[in-house]
């Protein structure tokens, strides 16, 4: 019977892909719709229901997701510690589900404690089922890569469904049921991981099956108890954006600490190395995110004012490309991209990892430039072109899918097995820092907006991108000069 599945029978499998994949690929595609749509409305709600200001919107959506990313960190080690990924992942989805019914009985009232709810509920759901990808394969395995590109490709269609529908539903019948789609798919996923687990073996079983079926429940209930409790805390901090700075200076000194103790805790040279070649590409994938995550803050707010609705041969809401075509990109170029390593390691010149990164951030910049390129098709009222706005995002997707699979992949094996969690913690930690950062620097391209027409507006934010445009480039020329002494701390790994 498939419950009694050992862990070599599962890495055992025949073809590319192990049968346990698809399972895990429909429930984070679930829950990629879930927040995908949760992003994508944020800022657009917040400055149209909620009336805030542009500066305040992005400082408040970085802050959103800085806690988001940040509580993944947490729900991380709780996962490898205590719950496991099975149970973390399943009292995430209840809470997360909980979260989005608060906001759609009252979207203007309930927003920030759903919001609260909503980030408990991911800390503890997302970072597990990256975990238990990479234990579907051997160490050695060099499917790996191809499976997280696959999965990667197909929790996207969730990010196209979700990005698109919920900012359609707010925008054009009502906020209660953009919220209420959220909480719906949402339980779809649960469901789908209650029929599936079973095919799972152990992976994903509480650490703590030595102990006393009682005391297990304690530690257990404790954990439940304790994140709940946060929620007040949490409601607090978010709805109050100077305190998130604290909390993260906070959570990122406590992070590195704890990094710095577990690599030193190793006591092997080799093993130590490929932990700070690890923590290298975290940090990266930190600076990535910083630009990269303008999509939900201030390229929102420029796609609600600042674009015309002609995309091709088609007249569609801006604010749903905005949200949807990155997502669309990935499942549509993820699996060609995909094929092109596998042609280019046949021929013998596939890039190395770290390369990869480097090219990654050199398309960044490229899509950057087209951004703030738009502002020389904009006409006498500040309206641009939603072909190029639309262009900039394929050549930003090229980038993300020469870093965003393999990143995690390679975070995978880098780290010892018991370390999994919260190496995937802090690779979505680093993240938690670029949300913050996006914001940060969305705010500021607000701030320098003097004027009040639409025609400063895309002034502003487009030499805001052109700013970005010079960071990614300068990032990536720095990881390409840099490869041979990366490498070294990589040994053998690839």
């Amino acid at each position: 019977m498939d419950t009694k599945l050992t862990i070599e029978q599962i890495q055992n499998f025949k073809g590319k892909y192990p049968k346990q994949l698809w399972y895990l690929f429909m429930v984070e595609m679930w829950e990629r719709f879930c927040f995908y749509g949760m992003r994508g409305v944020l800022t657009f709600f917040m400055v149209d229901q909620l009336l805030l200001k542009d500066e305040a919107a992005n400082l408040q959506y970085g802050a959103i997701q800085a806690f988001v990313y940040a509580f993944t960190f947490i729900g991380g080690i709780f996962a490898d510690k205590i719950l496991g990924f099975r149970k973390s992942l399943f009292f995430g989805g209840i809470v997360m589900i909980l979260g989005n019914l608060l906001i759609a009985f009252s979207p203007q009232d309930m927003f920030y404690y759903g919001i609260a709810f909503s980030i408990i509920g991911t800390g503890f759901f997302k970072p597990n089922i990256s975990s238990m990808v990479g234990e579907l394969y051997h160490e050695s395995d060099h499917r790996r890569d191809a499976g997280y590109g696959m999965f990667y490709a197909g929790i996207n269609i969730g990010g196209l469904l979700g990005g698109a529908l919920c900012i359609y539903l707010g925008k054009y019948y009502s906020w209660k049921l953009c919220f209420l789609s959220a909480a719906i798919v949402m339980v779809f996923g649960l469901l789908t991981f209650l029929f599936t687990k079973k095919h799972l073996g152990p992976i994903g079983d509480s650490p703590l099956l030595k102990l006393t079926s009682s005391k297990r429940k304690i530690r257990e209930i404790s954990v439940y108890a304790c994140s709940l409790l946060s929620i007040p805390l949490i409601f607090i901090m978010v709805k109050n954006t100077e305190y998130t700075d604290y909390f993260m200076y906070t959570i990122g000194i406590i992070a590195i600490s704890y990094f710095i103790f577990e690599v030193i805790n190793l006591k092997q040279i080799n093993l130590q190395k490929k932990l700070i070649a690890a923590f290298l590409f975290i940090f990266f994938y930190f600076l990535f995110n910083a630009i990269y995550e303008q999509s939900g803050g201030s390229l929102s707010l420029f796609a609600k004012d600042n674009l015309n609705t002609s995309l091709l041969f088609f007249n569609i809401d801006p604010n749903v490309v905005n949200n949807s075509s990155n997502t669309f990109f990935v499942v549509v170029f993820s699996p060609i991209i995909g094929l092109l390593w596998l042609w280019m390691a046949k021929k013998k010149i596939e890039p190395n990892t770290v390369i990869k990164f480097g090219i990654g951030f050199l398309f960044l910049g490229a899509s950057f430039y087209i951004f703030y390129y738009t502002r020389f098709f904009a006409n006498a009222k500040g309206i641009t072109s939603l072909n190029v706005f639309t262009f900039a995002y394929l050549v930003t997707t090229i980038g993300e899918l020469c870093l965003g699979p393999i990143g995690m992949s390679i975070i995978t094996k880098l780290s010892p097995k018991r370390l999994f969690g919260m190496m995937m913690g802090l690779w979505f930690l680093a993240s938690a820092f670029g949300q913050l950062a996006a914001g940060k620097l969305g705010a500021e391209m607000s701030r320098s907006n003097t004027g009040t027409t639409l025609v400063s507006k895309l002034q502003s934010y487009t030499e805001g991108y052109y700013q970005l445009a010079i960071y990614s480039i300068v990032a990536g020329v720095f990881l390409i000069v840099m490869t041979p002494l990366i490498k070294k701390l990589m040994q053998e790994v690839k």
